[in-house]
């Protein structure tokens, strides 16, 4: 109930904060005086100068989306040892988790964003073959003592049979060529050609139409997009009725202890590791960064229900250094 009242008292000051600052406006208009920037996401001295945050530094947006690609194209080589390296491999873990709870279906089309490597969409490729051979093994056995329905509805459904059931079929869209590039020299040695494409693409504006997939997904990658509404907002549009969002990234820790260990871990450690594996101390210290200056559980789940999307929720991983957020196109 607490939760509840902080959730639509959140809104309200979302909404009347809007107001405030277009009756401010108009007042200093009047009055001759010039409005202080507000701390966030905001106009800059330049007309349509926006600014945000790259990491900890104030940039103006147009620069973060630079900034951002330099930090994946410096990264791309190493980022999958990296991630076993940072996250002493639980992030295999959590990409199963998120599996898990899609639990897509033969036929299902799967875009996945910002998955440059292509970490999800094998595992989204591979889970959908298990399925297939799951239900081919129990179709088998229950043809062997086939019930007299069974034999009536064989011959209606033959047509169907012999098309066939639609492929699956997994996009992974990256801005960043360079990610791309490691994504697909990995499919080519792990044999994953069949129902996988790579499109280079930006998260504010897919170069897809609308009501394309069953599930979009992005893990990881969100707090790195300069207009996370916006990138959310294009979700909701090339989904289908009915689809589903799916997001994996760094959240909040909710144990204090824990949250000491994981901030010293996080500062000291992991850009240490960047400088060792990688040779690039700034680039992992720009990631530690951008996971703080993330909304936490809460405040993400209210982002997705703005957006548009209904049932939105979400699940702590590992003590909520990680959150899976989910929520539905209807």
């Amino acid at each position: 109930m607490a939760a509840s009242v902080r959730l639509m008292l959140r809104r309200a000051v979302r909404l009347s904060h809007g107001k405030i600052n277009v009756a401010a406006a108009d007042t200093a208009a009047r009055s001759g005086r010039r409005l202080a920037p507000s701390t966030c996401r905001c106009f800059g001295d330049a007309a349509g100068d926006r600014i945000t945050h790259f990491g900890f530094e104030t940039v103006p947006e147009a620069e973060k989306a630079k900034k951002v690609y330099k930090v994946f194209e410096n990264v791309a080589r190493h980022y999958d040892t990296m991630n076993d390296a940072m996250s002493l491999g639980i992030h295999r873990l959590w990409k199963d988790a998120l599996l898990h709870a899609m639990h897509p279906q033969p036929g299902a089309q799967l875009l996945d964003v910002a998955g440059g490597t292509g970490d999800i969409a094998f595992r989204f490729l591979e889970y959908v073959r298990s399925q297939q051979e799951r239900q081919k093994r129990r179709a088998a056995r229950s043809m062997q003592t086939p019930s007299w329905r069974d034999i009536s509805s064989s011959d209606q459904y033959a047509s169907e049979d012999e098309a066939g059931p639609r492929e699956s079929g997994a996009v992974v869209c990256d801005i960043n060529k360079e990610m791309l590039k490691v994504g697909k020299r990995r499919a080519e040695s792990a044999g994953v050609v069949a129902g996988l494409s790579w499109v280079a693409g930006d998260a504010e504006e897919l170069p897809f139409d609308d009501d394309q997939f069953d599930v979009y997904t992005v893990a990881f990658g969100i707090r790195n997009v300069t207009r996370i509404d916006q990138a959310l907002k294009e979700a909701l549009r090339v989904l289908k009725p009915g689809g589903r969002f799916m997001c994996l990234e760094f959240s909040k820790v909710t144990n204090p202890v824990l949250a000491r260990l994981y901030d010293a871990y996080s500062f000291n450690v992991i850009p240490a590791l960047g400088e060792v594996i990688a040779a690039d101390w700034k680039s992992y210290q720009y990631l530690v960064e951008s996971i703080r200056k993330f909304p936490d559980q809460e405040e993400f789940k209210l982002m997705i229900e703005d957006a548009g999307f209904f049932c939105v929720k979400y699940y702590n991983l590992t003590g909520g250094v990680v959150a899976l957020h989910s929520g539905f196109k209807l």
